[in-house]
């Protein structure tokens, strides 16, 4: 029977925090991700940065390997797969740390399915699969961080705009951004890896929002729902 992995990197000190990262990935698709497939390829290299620069601040960091590429319909597999890392994190570290939920893509739509564990304050979802209604009433009083290409043609940024307005009418804290490229994360990508820094240290508790950030949660909505980078 198929499972899946936890790649971790521990603080190097007492862990104040986690991040989960969890990668894309596709519609349908019963096979093991590939090593080298792009999407995990990506958020190894985002998860590196974010240890790299959080690490001696106690954030530990994981990078989730499904079991299976595809979401596969009502499955739904890479959200089972989330919600069995949080508990192998709750194992390790107990239910008080804790842990914000990093995704992309597919991975997006995963970690904002799962954002209703009571160990989760913050989700950062990055270019997010959020089909037309995807449920967001589990999201009540977290922080929800949205960063969305406007170039993106494999998941259009209107989903994510449409989630997101949904999303703070059922009492999320919602803040989106987007920002010129595609899909990949490839184009300013130091801009994707330090919004993900920012949002995972201020949703452990060991620094505060960043100020654009912060100030778009507090807007009216929904202005604070597509706020240029």
């Amino acid at each position: 029977m198929l499972q899946p992995t936890l790649e971790s990197r521990p603080a190097p000190g007492p862990t104040r925090g986690v991040a989960l990262f969890c990668h894309g990935g596709t519609v349908a698709n019963l096979e093991p991700p590939r090593e080298r497939a792009l999407s995990l390829v990506r958020m190894r290299a985002i998860e590196q940065y974010v240890h790299g620069t959080c690490g001696e601040r106690g954030i530990g960091t994981y990078v989730l390997r499904y079991r299976m590429a595809g979401w596969n319909g009502p499955a739904a597999d890479a959200y089972s797969d989330v919600r069995w890392s949080l508990d192998r994190i709750r194992e390790e570290h107990g239910s008080d740390v804790p842990v914000v939920l990093v995704g992309h893509s597919m991975g997006g739509r995963a970690v904002l399915r799962a954002g209703g564990d009571p160990q989760v304050g913050s989700v950062c979802a990055l270019a997010p699969w959020t089909p037309p209604g995807e449920p967001v009433a589990h999201l009540r009083d977290r922080t929800v961080a949205i960063l969305h290409g406007r170039g993106d043609r494999w998941v259009p940024p209107s989903l994510s705009a449409d989630f997101a307005v949904r999303a703070q009418r059922a009492g999320a804290r919602v803040a989106r951004f987007t920002v010129a490229g595609g899909h990949t994360m490839l184009r300013r990508a130091h801009l994707w890896h330090t919004f993900v820094r920012d949002v995972v240290l201020a949703g452990t508790g060991v620094a505060p929002m960043r100020p654009d950030v912060e100030e778009a949660l507090h807007r009216p909505p929904p202005s604070g729902l597509a706020v240029p980078l």
